[in-house]
């Protein structure tokens, strides 16, 4: 299979920021999405509402964060920058204000293993990293960190990140982690959740290396 075009992923780049405001895990000109592309990234830019934003608006990074489109990128590209540098494994990553993990982390509060759906973000907990200005070298420290065996996480006072081997894997998991902290917040009103054990969320994690979106076999 050939390599998709920077102008094929600027689209679905474009489609993904789109889906944010669908699916209600962003608004007006919050959140953003970068996707490795080469040796650098394509990464939204900064103040345009989704649905004016264009393919041609995507902007091209490298991994040193410099480059020449007329259009500044998001604020936040630096820590996508440095997610993707620290996890080659990793090709998409999107950061949004959703309103059930956002009140969580206004809390700095993580997501313990009370569903076994949280295996998706890689283990038994949704870290919540600790707070830093937005757009700072610090917040990307500390983003990277709450990371660590993880592919998703919150940022304390602000937002959730979500990553994954594709954007769609990404933008998936950003809509699960969503789901799970609204559910954590009805439960809490009912009483005291059960959290499962590690093991169990290990072998759930296990399983869950082939779960999730995914491309339909190639036509003979």
């Amino acid at each position: 299979m050939s390599e998709a075009t920077a102008y094929e992923i600027s689209c679905a780049i474009v489609e993904a920021m789109r889906s944010l405001i669908t699916l209600g895990l962003s608004q007006g000109t919050a959140g953003n999405v970068s996707v490795r592309f080469r040796d650098g990234f394509l990464m939204t830019p900064s103040g345009i509402p989704a649905d004016e934003l264009r393919p041609e608006d995507i902007v091209r990074m490298t991994m040193e964060g410099t480059h020449d489109h007329v259009l500044a990128p998001s604020s936040e590209w630096r820590f996508h920058r440095d997610i993707l540098r620290r996890r080659p494994e990793l090709s998409a990553v999107v950061h949004a204000h959703p309103t059930y993990c956002t009140a969580f982390a206004m809390c700095a509060r993580e997501i313990p293993a009370v569903h076994y759906m949280i295996a998706a973000a890689g283990g038994p907990t949704i870290r919540c990293a600790p707070y830093s200005p937005y757009g700072t070298e610090e917040l990307s420290v500390a983003a990277v960190a709450a990371l660590e065996d993880r592919l998703g996480c919150l940022l304390a006072n602000h937002g959730m990140i979500a990553t994954g081997r594709t954007l769609a894997k990404a933008l998936w998991l950003a809509v699960e982690m969503e789901a799970l902290c609204r559910q954590y917040a009805v439960a809490l009103q009912i009483g005291q959740p059960v959290i499962l054990s590690d093991a169990e969320i290990a072998r759930t994690v296990k399983r869950f290396e082939s779960y999730g979106p995914r491309n339909r076999p190639s036509e003979p």
